[in-house]
């Protein structure tokens, strides 16, 4: 409810300041010791009447006025250091926090970002991967022995050696090899030889997204880094999405031990089972009788949905070739034989219809992290950045090892006084460095002292690259810093008319009833009725209740002899109305003692209306006009509190400037 009050009582700056010529720079209105300029008030009227495109613009004069009054109330929270209380400082901090957030997105990434990821998900891509491990923060020589090696892999597959020996022979990925049994613990597994199967947009890292959808079906990519390593790429194979599907299956399993004649045996029994449902045997009857998977035969065999890379290539390419309730030939896999059904399948729907979902898995991935990006990049440039390496490295000559176990202290005998980072005229020191790495550190596994360091100082330069631009918001966007000044008067405007004028005309009984009685001529009935209305909702009932209706005077008696004939069909709405509170009432004459039959013409409702009394215009006690009362008696305060405003804050109106900002308009 604040926020909404708060944007009725604030002129939202976002728009463009219509010209004012010469006389911009011109002093329009005095408040106290405060002078107004044309350009400052024009900023607010302009955007403020652009907003209301629904009725007419407000005049400059009324504007003023406004203006003037809203002034003043600030004025008066200022004088009464309302903004030096910390529940205001926090709420405007927090507002400030939520304001800022757009200036720290660049909407042209995260827009390629989503227009890339659609596109991308319009297509399901098949991989096999030669993976060497490498961790994500080695030593540069480690990394580059990891470069080199798999530089040399490619090079070795481009000469003739096969991507599959190639995979098996050197990937670091277990699952390119056979995995042989280990009892009690590990199956035998046939090794996949570096095929990943299908996948689509979010299913892997981005880096190897990337390579992945920028590499052409059988070319293999440059080598890829990852958090994982470095990967070689081959693609081999690159179709239309299949989206989500649903299948049932009939199962006939290959074990990992099965004989070449038990394989023969397997295949001859799945293709049994298809001829007896071409033959007439239906799908449900056949997964019953004859599948070996019991799990999903208790469920006519239907699996769980999927998409591409949650099954095994075969289950894609079968599921895609089919319609809905086609049934295919056996398909085989690794784990056996299948005849599938095809249950439903949903394929990607428009960018509109996709572009919100896309949206929150963009923010959950690591990709997000490159609109951020965008605006540090940005951000060093227009501050001019300068790091000193010569600096930086002469403090980290003076961090042991300490530092990699969560363990760094400050030497207090060291001078820490050099400037590392310089941001516009903002200088970091090695201290400042320092300090936030004590305060940053983390025990680490496998990692370098000074690669570890070089971490911490790439973090902490993008959180001061952040913290510099949101310190000069203000300063650069002469749109944030006036919106951030209308919130700043907002909120101290809200505080303080709540106090006076707002709670106060709530919680003053004794001044509420004297502005009353003051001003009792306001608050008349006009002449009104005292009636009922006997709502019937079913047209049969009509003739019963109306008897009932004429039987009895009272309307307790009257819902009780309802109830007695069980007729449900009845609302009664007893009250009393002036002209205009209800439709019904306006089509009756107003006699007291009758009882008038009204008929709807749009829907089956026959109301009968029974007029008690007929009762003269007359004055309302206070219970009865509260709301307008209450309402009232806050534009009574305002008013008699802007005018003592005024005697303490003296306003003084440029009536030549005013008369050419009215001609202007």
């Amino acid at each position: 409810m604040k926020i909404v009050v708060l944007t009725l009582l604030v002129a939202t700056l976002n728009g463009n300041i219509f010209g004012q010529g010469s006389i911009d720079d011109k002093v329009l209105v005095s408040i106290a010791d405060e002078k107004i300029k044309v350009e400052d008030f024009m900023f607010i009227y302009n955007k403020n009447n652009t907003q209301t495109t629904m009725q007419e613009p407000t005049s400059i004069e009324d504007y003023l006025d406004l203006f003037i009054n809203f002034k003043l109330k600030v004025k008066e929270a200022e004088e009464l250091q309302l903004d030096t209380i910390s529940e205001f400082k926090n709420e405007l901090a927090g507002y400030r926090e939520q304001l800022a957030k757009p200036y720290f997105i660049d909407e042209g990434v995260n827009e390629a970002l989503l227009e890339e990821a659609y596109n991308r998900m319009l297509k399901d891509v098949r991989a096999q991967h030669i993976l060497i491990m490498v961790e994500q923060d080695a030593r540069p020589e480690d990394t580059l022995a990891a470069f080199n090696k798999v530089v040399q892999i490619r090079q070795e597959i481009i000469d003739g050696m096969s991507f599959e020996d190639a995979a098996v022979e050197y990937s670091d990925d277990p699952s390119a090899k056979d995995q042989e049994e280990i009892p009690g613990k590990q199956r035998a597994r046939k090794g996949n030889k570096g095929d990943l199967g299908y996948f689509t947009v979010f299913n892997m890292v981005y880096p190897f997204e990337n390579a992945a959808y920028k590499t052409p079906v059988g070319e293999i990519s440059q080598p890829t880094r990852t958090r994982y390593g470095y990967h070689l790429v081959k693609i081999s194979d690159k179709k239309d999405a299949l989206g989500t599907a649903q299948v049932a299956h009939i199962y006939v399993a290959l074990g990992p031990d099965i004989t070449p004649e038990e394989a023969l045996q397997k295949e001859e029994k799945a293709n049994n089972i298809y001829q007896k449902i071409l033959e007439g045997m239906t799908f449900e009857e056949a997964v019953a009788e004859y599948s070996e998977d019991k799990g999903s035969a208790r469920n006519g065999g239907k699996l769980s949905k999927f998409t591409c890379n949650r099954v095994v290539p075969e289950f894609v390419l079968a599921a895609e070739s089919l319609e809905v309730d086609d049934i295919s030939a056996p398909v085989e896999t690794r784990y056996g034989y299948h005849i599938l059904k095809l249950i439903s399948r949903d394929t990607p729907g428009t960018f509109d219809e996709e572009s919100e979902g896309l949206k929150k898995k963009l923010l959950k991935d690591e990709r997000s992290h490159l609109s951020e990006e965008a605006v540090i990049k940005r951000i060093k440039v227009e501050a001019n950045l300068k790091v000193s390496d010569k600096a930086k490295q002469e403090y980290f000559a003076t961090v042991d090892t300490s530092v990699v176990n969560a363990q760094y202290s400050i030497d207090s005998l060291l001078t820490l006084g050099k400037t590392i980072i310089k941001l516009g005229k903002t200088k970091y020191t090695q201290r400042d460095l320092a300090d936030y790495i004590v305060n940053n550190q983390r025990k680490q596994a496998n990692i370098d002292k000074d690669v570890y360091l070089e971490k911490l100082f790439n973090k902490f330069l993008d959180e001061k690259c952040l913290e510099y631009e949101n310190a000069h918001l203000e300063d650069k966007y002469p749109e944030f810093r006036a919106l951030m000044k209308e919130y700043h008067d907002g909120i101290l405007l809200f505080n303080l008319t709540d106090e006076k004028v707002w709670t106060k005309a709530v919680q003053d009984s004794a001044g509420l009833q004297e502005y009353f009685n003051d001003h009792r001529d306001r608050y008349q009935w006009e002449q009104r009725v005292d009636a009922t209305i006997f709502e019937i909702r079913n047209p049969d009932d009509v003739d019963a209740v109306r008897n009932i209706i004429l039987a009895h005077s009272s309307n307790g008696d009257i819902a009780k002899a309802l109830d007695n004939d069980s007729i449900t069909s009845v609302t009664i709405i007893p009250g009393k109305f002036e002209k205009g509170d209800n439709k019904v009432i306006e089509q009756v004459e107003w006699t007291g003692g009758t009882t008038t039959e009204v008929k709807s013409d749009v829907e089956k409702l026959t109301s009968v209306v029974r007029i008690n009394e007929v009762l003269p215009a007359g004055p309302k006690e206070l219970d009865e006009a509260r709301g307008i009362a209450t309402a009232d008696y806050q534009t009574y305060l305002e008013q008699e509190w802007v005018e003592q405003l005024k005697l303490k804050y003296p306003v003084v109106i440029n009536d030549e400037i005013l008369r050419q900002l009215v001609e202007k308009q």
